[in-house]
Formats: C-alpha cells, sequence, structure tokens
C-alpha cells in the first residue's frame, strides 16, 4: 500500500472586452482495467476534496481525467464506491483507483522528434519549443506534443509527473521553456514559479502603432468569458470568477500597420499576453481569437518566448538564456520595417 506524499510604470485598468477560443472537451473513458491503485490519506491531505486526493495516488494524470473515473463510479473510499468530486477525504482514509485507459492515459507513449535543446545537465532541460508544438496531450492533440518528445529524449521523464513540464507555451506561442528531470528540481521550479522568481520575458507584434507612454503596467484580471465559455478575458472579479493577472509592456519599436514591444508576465495565466494587449487595443498579428489578422506571412500569433532566466533549482547558480527570432517573426519585422537589435533586459 502507497501512502500519499506531502507535497513602476503607469498601472492601467481595463474593462473587459470580447475575447478568446480554446475550450475543454471529454475523453471517453474505456472499459478495460488497465491499473488498480490502493492508499492512505495522509494528515496533510485531512480534509482534501476526493479529486484532489488522487492526484497524490495518480500525479501522472489530470483532475479532469480522476473526475472522470469518479463518475463511471471508479474510485472507492473505505471499499465504497463514491462519486462526488468534491467529498472531503480525512486522515488514514483508504482510496481504491481503477485506472481505465483513455485517449489522455494512452497519450503517455516516447515519440522521437527533432527538438531544441539550449541547455541540459541532471536536473533540467531547457527547450527552444517551435511554433505550432503542442506542450501537454490534451483532446484534439493526444500525440505530437512536446511531453511525448520529452519521453522519448529521456526515458527518466517517465518517472516525472507530466514528464517534468512545470510551465507551458500556447501550441502557437515559440520560445523558451524550462523542464524538470528530477523531482527535487520539478519542487523547486514550481515553487519559484509561484513565488514569481522566475523571470519570462517576450517579444510580441501588435496591431496598430504604439502611442502614450513607453512602459506601461496591464493589471488586469483575467477569466473565462461570461460571454463565451470557450474564451478567456480580463474580467471583473466582483461579478465574473478570475484571477489576478499582470504584465509589464515596454514599446520597442513602431511601424504604420502595428509596433513591437517586450512583455514581462508577472502572472503566468492562459493567454496572458495576448488578452492583455488586445485590452489595450493592440492584438497580436495573426490571433484571430483576440481581434488580430495575418499579415506578410505571419500565420499564427506574433508571440516568442525569447529570455528566460531563473536560479538552478538544485545548484542556486543564476541562469539566462535566450531565444532567437523565428524565420516567420523575422520575417514579418523586415516587411514591417521594424527594428529589434537583441535582447533587451
Amino acid at each position: 500500500m502507497n501512502t500519499f506524499l506531502d507535497q513602476s510604470p503607469p498601472i492601467i485598468s481595463v474593462t473587459p472586452p470580447v475575447t478568446l477560443d480554446e475550450g475543454d472537451a471529454s475523453d471517453e473513458v474505456l472499459s478495460d482495467v488497465s491499473e488498480t491503485r490502493e492508499g492512505s490519506v495522509a494528515l496533510a491531505q485531512h480534509g482534501d476534496r476526493l479529486d484532489r486526493a488522487l492526484t497524490h495516488l495518480a500525479p501522472e494524470f489530470s483532475r479532469n481525467y480522476l473526475q472522470q473515473l469518479i463518475d463511471a463510479g471508479w474510485v472507492q473510499l473505505n471499499g465504497q464506491t463514491v462519486r462526488k468530486h468534491a467529498l472531503k477525504v480525512r486522515a488514514a482514509d483508504v482510496l481504491t483507483l481503477e485506472l481505465h485507459p483513455t485517449p489522455q492515459s494512452q497519450a503517455f507513449k516516447p515519440e522521437p522528434m527533432d527538438l531544441v535543446v539550449v541547455y541540459e545537465d541532471p536536473h533540467i532541460f531547457v527547450i527552444d519549443k517551435p511554433a505550432g508544438l503542442v506542450v501537454h496531450p490534451a483532446p484534439g492533440n493526444w500525440s505530437g506534443t512536446l511531453l511525448n518528445g520529452l519521453l522519448a529524449l529521456d526515458e527518466k521523464m517517465f518517472a516525472m509527473p507530466r514528464a517534468g513540464i512545470v510551465h507551458r507555451l500556447d501550441k502557437d506561442t515559440s520560445g523558451l521553456m524550462v523542464v524538470a528531470r528530477t523531482r527535487q528540481a520539478m519542487d523547486a521550479l514550481v515553487a519559484a514559479i509561484a513565488a514569481r522568481a522566475v523571470s519570462r520575458q517576450y517579444l510580441a507584434v501588435g496591431h496598430g502603432p504604439w502611442s502614450g507612454q513607453p512602459s506601461v503596467c496591464v493589471d488586469a484580471p483575467m477569466g473565462r468569458d461570461p460571454r463565451n465559455r470557450l474564451r478567456m478575458a480580463v474580467v471583473d472579479l466582483l461579478k465574473t470568477p478570475g484571477k489576478a493577472a499582470k504584465t509589464d509592456i515596454h514599446f520597442l519599436a513602431n511601424a504604420f500597420d502595428g509596433c513591437l514591444v517586450r512583455c514581462v508576465l508577472h502572472t503566468g495565466r492562459t493567454h496572458q499576453i495576448r488578452v492583455h494587449m488586445a485590452s489595450i487595443g493592440h492584438p497580436l498579428v495573426a490571433d484571430k481569437v483576440y481581434g488580430g489578422a495575418d499579415r506578410d506571412g505571419m500565420a499564427r500569433h506574433a508571440l516568442h518566448a525569447f529570455r528566460l532566466a531563473f536560479d538552478h533549482p538544485v545548484t542556486g547558480a543564476a541562469l539566462a538564456f535566450e531565444s532567437p527570432l523565428p524565420v516567420d517573426f523575422e520575417h514579418l519585422l523586415k516587411s514591417w520595417g521594424l527594428s529589434y537589435n537583441g535582447p533587451t533586459r
């Protein structure tokens, strides 16, 4: 039986615009049992929701998948089948979980691919992700993801929750990501990201020439768009659920049709830069979800994670990495006469 382990620019306030377009979908749970797991709830998990407690028993699967197993009657609490996701568990409760195959669970397989590894040591990889590569398997993309590539790159990644992925980039966002190769590194990186100790900087091209202050801080909470649950939006927290979101945006260069900016994340909400840029009147080029349009060969949203800096999660050494501009991004800047002279810290 297993035991769970305790694991100063001006500020712009923005009113909610109409925004985004990527939705949730349910997995089809198949009937054959592939594995049964059993464990007792540790004192640290006393009072947790059932679905959350199960993540300690099966950390490689999403809570959405575990909720489906609960719905299907494949979870038992102290020998009794339970079907309530939010049921509170108590220390020493015994949970039994039948893992049934789904498209999601079958997605955890190695697929060799040409990943650009910028840096590696026994504890981490730094990957330069190309545009078009999905980071994690999800409905509609159960294979060909960065996770599949990582499993092929290093078989030890099978032992890591989510193959060591600690943060994500949208499918069409290019640039740098850090991936953990050990649980020690993963726990430290997750804590560093939560403490905002990982610096993530992006280059973006927005529609419309920039005007006003050369640097602004967009401090505007985000949540699901109340008018379209498949999209995100800046929201009023008094009316709509959401979370704080903060982005510093620094003007770099102007063109007749748009602007080049550098964005620094203080939080990491889904589509944060895309939503915040649209909210101040500069939707990203080719970001059709938020009001952008394809221009001059740029057919994916013009966003590139060009700089990543953090202290090594094990040694503490200061690390910083920079990614060159992708070809499509470079072509757009040249077509618009926008000048970029290399990384700006």
